[in-house]
């Protein structure tokens, strides 16, 4: 099989789908080694809401995502380098990638000025301004010391059209020189620049080609997920990972809901972020393989059965749905339950799908996910066009 190797990153293809494009691989990483197609979930501040680093261990999690936008600004970079960086600040042992601080152009849009210095916050925690530039940017990422850091990227609304899509596009290609010139730890740091162009697929294409002059270790693609239909979301991602090298990790930003995984590891995605599976735990709500439970629903206050039947996690082991709908949103150790049990969905489901690949099995195990996923089997049409693209047909009838 395939492998790109390099000092920081080893990217070993064990098994390509004979169907569609799903992978699965190793990627040596510094701190420790991922297996993909892997779902990275996200400790924002240096810490993942509601567990300990020793909890995710336990739950076989591989790599953490953590914000430089918001580490940068507390509690900043020089308290970190001098701890040793975020891994021993943090006591996370395992993979860390950090992004760039990029996307709060968008979710914190009414606070930043986007110039081609960079990008100037106002600081939501106390009103003072800070310039993010593609410099700043790298030099917090060296201080975190992340196994895998993001280039500063231009980002757009995925809904946005017109000149500002390709300026963005533009801007990102020359920001990721910057990056890379300011990069102080090419050793041991990956950098991953972010193919962006909105939906535009001339855009993407000629972002992908101007990204691969540049001496890297993997890719990300970035601007979606952000309220574009369906329909051009896959077509986008399907597009990219035509394009992108094939001995090299695609990471696609911003992505966490069970079926979407299914589907963009069919179209040759490798790795995936969201905060979806702990925010929804905040909520009440817990993952299951038809689609998430809300537990403050009265419906669930006599059910004493788990989340799900047969998951293995301490959540579902110990505690019923009737006792986690009489304390979500009420009682902080309901956001700990349901988030152990949501972050070991995740994991359980990454596992299910690296073992099916590595049989020869996806696209049976594909249409047993959808089969449960969408009981009287009413798909999305996007998934349908989606898995069929890379020849996997569902049953609709």
């Amino acid at each position: 099989m395939a492998s790109h190797s390099n000092k920081c990153l080893k990217f070993n293809i064990l098994k390509e789908c004979s169907v569609s494009k799903a992978r699965t691989s190793f990627m040596v990483l510094p701190h420790y080694t991922v297996t993909t197609p892997v779902f990275m979930p996200v400790g924002t501040q240096g810490t993942l809401k509601g567990l300990l680093p020793e909890q995710l261990e336990a739950l076989d999690c591989h790599i953490i995502l953590g914000n430089t936008y918001h580490l940068g600004t507390r509690p900043g970079p020089e308290l970190i380098r001098k701890a040793g960086g975020l891994h021993k600040f943090m006591g996370w042992n395992r993979a860390l990638l950090t992004d760039s601080g990029g996307f709060q152009m968008v979710s914190l849009l009414s606070l930043a000025e986007i110039t081609e210095e960079g990008v100037k916050f106002e600081s939501p925690y106390g009103g003072s301004h800070c310039m993010l530039s593609p410099e700043n940017s790298i030099h917090i990422q060296n201080a975190i010391g992340a196994d895998i850091i993001m280039q500063l990227d231009d980002v757009v609304k995925t809904t946005t059209t017109g000149p500002r899509v390709e300026e963005a596009m533009e801007r990102t290609i020359r920001w990721v020189d910057r990056c890379i010139e300011a990069h102080q730890n090419p050793e041991t740091q990956n950098i991953f620049p972010i193919v962006q162009g909105g939906l535009d697929n001339e855009l993407r294409i000629k972002c992908i080609k101007a990204l691969m002059e540049r001496d890297v270790n993997g890719y990300a693609v970035g601007g979606l997920s952000g309220g574009e239909a369906k329909s051009s979301f896959w077509r986008i991602v399907n597009l990219c990972t035509d394009y992108l090298p094939k001995d090299k990790p695609r990471y696609l930003m911003g992505v966490g809901f069970a079926s979407d995984l299914v589907v963009c590891v069919a179209l040759g995605i490798d790795m995936f972020d969201c905060v979806f599976p702990t925010r929804t735990a905040r909520f009440g709500c817990g993952l299951t393989e038809s689609g998430q439970i809300n537990l403050k629903k009265q419906t669930y206050q006599c059910d004493y059965r788990p989340i799900e039947e047969h998951c293995d996690c301490s959540t579902c082991q110990r505690y019923t749905r009737a006792y986690l709908h009489s304390i979500v949103t009420v009682d902080t150790v309901a956001c700990h339950l349901l988030t152990v049990h949501n972050i070991s969905f995740q994991m359980r489901l990454m596992k299910s799908i690296q073992k099916s690949i590595e049989e020869d099995k996806f696209p049976e195990f594909v249409r047993n996910f959808m089969r449960k996923c969408f009981v009287e089997k009413e798909y999305p049409e996007w998934i349908v066009e989606a898995l069929s693209a890379v020849n996997i047909h569902l049953d609709c009838s």
